[in-house]
């Protein structure tokens, strides 16, 4: 999904819409919240609230493509052509489907980082905001993978397999490690939430 996907992004350990409830809380009353009062916190934890929807549609598709992707891998395994086939096309499919949420969810969160709202919860929109584009990244290598799986795979040609198979792992393994690399900006993005909670429990 250029630019896209999954859990990819689920606001884990302290959700985005536990976070913008909690600012929400906090612009409304005269005490600091867990990020600390800030002029336009309201409507960014509004944005951040609507992002979250969106994200939460982008899981559902990362969890079918990560069902796809055991399916590709068994039907190379069995040099079915057919069901490689198909199933590469249905991965491109939903990596499509999931672009469009990612960019509204990427659109929204650097919405909400330009406005007026305490530098602690900019740093965590900040970091997931990179999350959702290495995650975008790691989707679009994998596109890649099922589109010359789609338009090349033939078991009947020894030499054109082979590359393929090559071809094919080289992409899934640049998936894998920059969605490892997206994890670790979201674990970090919770972190800090976690960070900020505890202070603010201390003040």
């Amino acid at each position: 999904m250029q630019r896209m996907f999954r859990t990819a992004l689920l606001f884990a350990a302290i959700s985005a819409a536990g976070i913008a409830a909690s600012c929400k809380s906090s612009s409304n009353s005269s005490g600091p919240g867990i990020f600390g009062p800030a002029d336009q916190t309201a409507q960014a934890a509004e944005l951040v609230a609507q992002a979250n929807q969106d994200l939460t549609k982008i899981k559902i598709l990362y969890d079918q493509n990560e069902g796809k992707r055991l399916e590709i891998k068994k039907a190379m395994e069995a040099n079915d052509t057919e069901a490689a086939k198909r199933i590469a096309r249905e991965v491109e499919q939903i990596i499509n489907d999931g672009s469009s949420c990612a960019n509204d969810a990427i659109d929204k969160i650097q919405k909400a980082q330009e406005m007026a709202i305490n530098e602690d919860y900019r740093e965590y929109l900040r970091l997931k905001e990179q999350s959702l584009k290495l995650e975008g990244e790691a989707f679009e290598f994998y596109r890649q993978a099922a589109k010359i799986l789609k338009e090349n795979f033939d078991p009947k040609d020894t030499a054109k397999r082979d590359k393929v198979k090559v071809d094919f792992k080289e992409l899934s393994d640049k998936y894998l490690d920059t969605m490892e690399r997206a994890r670790d900006y979201s674990h970090r993005a919770n972190e800090l939430a976690k960070e900020v909670a505890i202070k603010e429990q201390g003040n």
